[in-house]
């Protein structure tokens, strides 16, 4: 699990795609603190497993089901990516739950300067439509933020000049792609609603027999 608080811009060092996978190398420092391999570092939003180390970088493997969801499949040698190590119990949650199970992708359309923030517009794919709301958090490349206004299938999110320094966000141009993953409770609820036969008994009652049976007692 994320944050979606970014810690480090990292460059792609190389990028070796196979028939079914690929191995990607990122350049970087911070996220290397105490990072073992076997550890999960999010790339651009997307949860990868260290499988090797060395003073200035780390390797992942992607599998092909990575390619074809996310922007893996057209990342190139030198781009910026962005970097968060998994976060841990004692971690402060600055954003909001993120996995590092990317849902999708989205087109970027249009940046906007205001004097305090900037605003950033996209595209999402149609079957994530349902998962944007107003007001609600959405993972762009990895990065925790808060939907501004949504229009069909577009919407806005509203950057602060932090944020915008301190991730690969200032790299894109209009018609480049992001990895979109949607606030993983959106997707229970509609499970939980859609699926008449598996709703919880809400008439069972809490008391100290049900406990004892259930084996907290």
């Amino acid at each position: 699990m994320f944050t979606g608080i970014i810690e480090e811009i990292g460059v792609v060092k190389e990028f070796k795609q196979g028939k079914n996978n690929a191995l990607i190398v990122v350049e970087c420092q911070k996220v290397l603190e105490d990072t073992k391999i076997g550890d999960s570092i999010s790339i651009n939003g997307v949860c990868q497993t260290v499988i090797e180390l060395k003073e200035h970088c780390f390797s992942a493997q992607i599998s092909s089901e990575t390619l074809n969801v996310t922007t893996f499949s057209n990342i190139k040698i030198g781009e910026k990516v962005n970097l968060e190590r998994a976060l841990t119990l004692s971690t402060r949650l600055g954003g909001h739950m993120v996995t590092g199970h990317i849902d999708g992708r989205a087109k970027f359309l249009k940046i906007e300067k205001d004097v305090d923030f900037y605003t950033l517009t996209f595209k999402v794919d149609n079957h994530l439509e349902t998962y944007i709301v107003n007001k609600g958090s959405v993972c762009i490349n990895g990065i925790s933020l808060t939907v501004a206004i949504i229009v069909s299938d577009k919407f806005e999110v509203a950057i602060i000049p932090h944020t915008f320094e301190n991730t690969n966000l200032k790299t894109l141009t209009v018609g480049d792609y992001v990895n979109i993953e949607v606030d993983i409770l959106a997707k229970y609820v509609e499970k939980i609603l859609s699926t008449g036969n598996n709703v919880i008994n809400t008439s069972t009652k809490i008391s100290e027999n049900f406990l004892e049976e259930n084996g907290f007692f």
